[in-house]
This record gives C-alpha cells, structure tokens and sequence, in this order.
C-alpha cells in the first residue's frame, strides 16, 4: 500500500495545469435531489476530475482507475484483478481465495463508492417510498439500469438520504448475479460513518441490518465493515499495474 501511495503521489506532481474550459452542467441530466446528494459528498464534478482510488478492506488494498473500472486486489495469499479485458486471480495456494472472482472484483468498489458510482450512464431514478428507521423517514430514489449495462443489469439499488443534509444515510440492493433472474428480495446497508478524503465523503465503515416484516431495518445484522487508508488521485497508473503478475 505504501508504494502505490508513493506512486500517486509522485505522479500527482507531474500533471501539469490545463487551459480553463467550458462549465458544464454535470447534474442535468439527475433528479434535482440525487444532484443535492452527490454535492453533499464532493461533487459529481470533481469527482470526474479524479483517476483512481485506493482503500483497504482488513488485509486486502483495493486499486480502481474510475474510468476505465480496472481493478487490482492485493491481499498477503492472493491477488485479484481485472486489466480491462479479463478478470483474473493469482494465488500460490489454491485455497486461499474462496469466493467468485468475477462477482467479488468490483463488490465492494460498488458499496465504497455510493453514492457515485450511482451516476453511471445508463441509469433510471424513479423516487421510492422512505425508509424509516427510529422515528426518522429518509426519503429515497430507486435505481435501475438499462439492459445493455455491466453484468447484472436487473440489480436494484435504492438510495436514502437525510432529507435536511442530503448526506446518504442508507442503501437498498438486489443481488442478481447469481440467478440472472430479477429479485423482490433486497438487502439493507447503513451508511452512518463518514471519512472525509480530500474533500469527498467515503464510507469509513459499513453496517448490513436485518429487517421487520414491513420491510423497515431493525437492527446490526453482522458487525461492521471497516475501511481504511482511504486515497483518491487526479494521477493515473500505468495501465500495466492492473495486469495479472506473471509467476515463474
């Protein structure tokens, strides 16, 4: 993690100053509160500015470029990835990654970037019913993608938002990657922990919660997930950074 900070940071004082250009209304084409969300958390503006990401996960230290979406996940026993065409995995023992690749190699860049990465292109909001939680009604908008967007186009995501500070507060989601089939049932995350990273709002940690038959959260369905060395650059790696290492 050290050396791609070093690597940032160095390439950060490479890039030179561009000419001012044309303003452009970067929230025209979102829901005038959706447009207050992303605000609140930085701006969907400066956040196009921005190249990558970085953020660890316990032991594994998640890389993004945010335009192109190659990823790089190294952990102690594997690393996981995807160089813009495939996405691969490289482990010594063949135990020591579980899951699916596919499915896990941008998961958790979807849940640390909310509510960003939820102005993709090929996007529907549709406002929905608020979500309550201890007396307090935070109001919503459903997302939904067209049929020709990543891998998993009938996911569902619903925002919440505080309706005083438009911060994102909660996140509805549907998980149909697995089945390929549209799905009722929806998971609930809560979003009440905030780091403050160079001016954008990201997630320090993350609470799934159970729900009452009404549908409403209750309680901590399973501790916490927690996020740190959070990093964001307006540099670029080279794109060979996100290619599966070669091993002897």
């Amino acid at each position: 993690m050290k050396k791609i900070i070093a690597v940032l940071v160095f390439a950060t004082m490479l890039i030179s100053c561009k000419p001012s250009e044309k303003k452009v209304d970067v929230y025209k084409n979102y829901p005038e509160n959706i447009a207050n969300v992303l605000k609140k958390h930085g701006g969907l503006d400066n956040w196009k500015k921005l190249q990558v990401l970085s953020f660890n996960k316990g032991e594994e230290a998640h890389t993004v470029d945010l335009h192109s979406r190659k990823t790089v996940i190294n952990t102690p026993n594997y690393s996981l990835g995807f160089d813009g065409k495939e996405i691969w995995l490289s482990q010594q023992d063949s135990t020591a990654f579980k899951g699916n690749k596919d499915f896990y190699y941008n998961l958790y860049f979807y849940f640390y970037t909310m509510p960003f990465v939820l102005a993709d292109d090929g996007i529907t909001y549709e406002e929905t019913t608020p979500l309550t939680f201890e007396g307090v009604s935070y109001p919503g908008y459903k997302i939904s993608y067209a049929s020709d967007k990543g891998t998993s186009p009938d996911d569902n995501y619903y925002v919440y938002y505080n309706p005083e500070t438009f911060q994102m507060e909660w996140l509805g989601y549907s998980v149909t990657y697995f089945s390929k089939k549209p799905s009722e049932k929806f998971n609930i995350i809560r979003y009440n922990d905030w780091n403050d990273v160079n001016g954008f709002l990201l997630p320090k940690s993350i609470t799934w919660y159970k729900k009452g038959e009404d549908g409403q959260p209750t309680e901590p369905a399973k501790p916490a997930i927690e996020f740190t060395l959070p990093l964001v650059s307006q540099a670029k790696l080279a794109d060979g950074f996100y290619n599966k290492p070669i091993t002897e």
